[in-house]
């Protein structure tokens, strides 16, 4: 048989278990799996050594393009999402203008979206207090789930994204039941974490660490209680995006124990940065929720090693250089938000695999196997013939230190600059094209295909 590509060699991440095997590759799936395949091909890819994993398909993703380009691009953005052996990913309806809201605003991003992409995409719907009748024309568009924020998010300019109440979360969650779509939610309880911050503020008291302890656990787990109350009742699927405490993973582990359709994510900062070493790295390192100290950390790691976590995700939320800055040194006033989706993969494999010895399979599930099931995308997320041949290359015996001038970002800030990473993502291949080589860089034009999503015929790709 003619293959276009056959990877030889390599360690292979199956579902359940890593065995030497080669794959052999035809019309962007993979066509053949065996301990030798023999054929012609095109190319051949040398594995040997490397583990041969499905890319990650990262959930929790802001390009900013149309409105705020000058934040973040299409073509930067899956640039860096390749270099880091992200194949897929899902955009969130914020931080693009308009936000991605209604029919109108999602073929807008549709339009800006096309032939930029060097990875497969799909959207996120918004729900906000102004849609709640836009819902099923989203629907109809194709996203693969809906985004709300119950804390406080947007701003005054128009077409913005904005929070919820809860009335707009719970006849939302009715709407959405009944289209049979997911919601996924940025929980922390608004009223807490505002009035706090104003304290803070007011007395002068604009540290990192005041920032953290404006955002205390106690505001996530609460929201996430309520959402999941509203959920019972309405009988919508959830998903809580980037969860920071381990206390909000026993609650959502808890609903799951009882029935309810409910899957979590976290991110790679909460693992790796601590509230102490925000305070050192600066304002790049704010997002929300924040960062949490040493002890709670640890805390999330355990319940990541338990099997609790279901997805890992970058919340990759660029901005310009000087929204991360404050002259009164106020850390209240700069851009939460951290640009860190290139490293995602090579991060987290040294510490939970290379570091913690979690399997590679389980990590394989969190980075692509899971969010294939859950953002229903059932041709990717696994190494198995008819699948898309998404595939990325890890050598776990080459190191390096993360150098702003090999960030593919449209602003060239993170805070894992100056970090060592114990592994490296060397090849990064989408529907069998490769996009990316550790040695050339990025490789030719933009590949990436709109993933689309209807729940009569689920995934389709155009």
């Amino acid at each position: 048989m003619m293959y276009d590509l056959i990877i030889k060699g390599g360690n292979v991440v199956f579902k359940e278990v890593v065995k030497k095997a080669d794959i052999g590759i035809k019309d962007g799936k993979i066509a053949a799996i065996g301990d030798i395949i023999e054929g012609d091909s095109f190319q051949t890819i040398n594995a040997e050594g490397q583990y041969v994993m499905p890319g990650m398909i990262d959930t929790h993703v802001h390009i900013c393009e149309p409105g705020r380009t000058v934040w973040e691009g299409f073509t930067t953005g899956t640039k860096a999402l390749a270099a880091g052996g992200t194949t897929s990913y899902v955009d969130m309806p914020l931080n693009a203008l308009p936000a991605t809201i209604d029919r109108k605003s999602l073929q807008l991003k549709k339009e800006a979206a096309s032939g930029k992409n060097y990875v497969d995409y799909a959207f996120y719907g918004g729900l906000i207090p102004s849609n709640l009748e836009k819902l099923t024309e989203l629907s109809e568009e194709g996203v693969v789930a809906f985004k709300c924020f119950m804390s406080s998010c947007g701003s005054d300019i128009p077409e913005d994204f904005t929070n919820v109440d809860d009335y707009t979360l719970y006849m939302g969650m009715k709407k959405l039941a009944e289209l049979g779509h997911m919601l996924s939610i940025h929980a922390e309880n608004a009223i807490i974490t505002d009035r706090m911050a104003e304290e803070m503020v007011k007395n002068g008291k604009l540290t990192a660490a005041d920032y953290v302890a404006s955002r205390p656990v106690v505001a996530e787990v609460d929201a996430v209680k309520r959402a999941l109350h509203f959920a019972k009742e309405t009988g919508c699927k959830l998903h809580f995006v980037h969860i920071s405490s381990a206390e909000a993973v026993e609650v959502i582990e808890k609903a799951k124990k009882e029935g309810q359709d409910v899957t979590l994510e976290s991110c790679p900062h909460y693992f790796t940065i601590t509230t102490a070493e925000f305070e050192e790295i600066g304002p790049v390192a704010k997002c929300s929720p924040p960062l949490r100290d040493a002890e709670e950390q640890e805390k999330l790691w355990q319940k990541l090693i338990e099997g609790k976590l279901d997805m890992l995700t970058s919340d990759h939320s660029p901005c310009p250089p000087e929204m991360k800055e404050s002259a009164a040194n106020n850390m209240f006033e700069v851009w939460g938000g951290i640009t860190g989706c290139q490293n995602n993969v090579d991060l987290m494999f040294d510490e939970a695999v290379m570091k913690r010895n979690i399997p590679v399979e389980d990590f394989v599930r969190m980075i692509s196997y899971n969010p294939s099931k859950r953002f229903q995308m059932p041709e990717k997320g696994e190494i198995a013939v008819s699948k898309d041949a998404d595939i990325i290359l890890l050598d776990p015996n080459q190191s390096y230190v993360v150098k702003k001038e090999d960030l593919y970002y449209r602003h060239q800030h993170s805070p894992y600059i100056g970090r060592k990473i114990n592994c490296r993502v060397t090849k990064t291949l989408v529907r069998g094209n490769v996009v990316f080589d550790v040695n050339q860089g990025i490789i030719g034009d933009p590949v990436g295909k709109l993933v689309i999503y209807n729940p009569k015929v689920e995934c389709v790709i155009s």
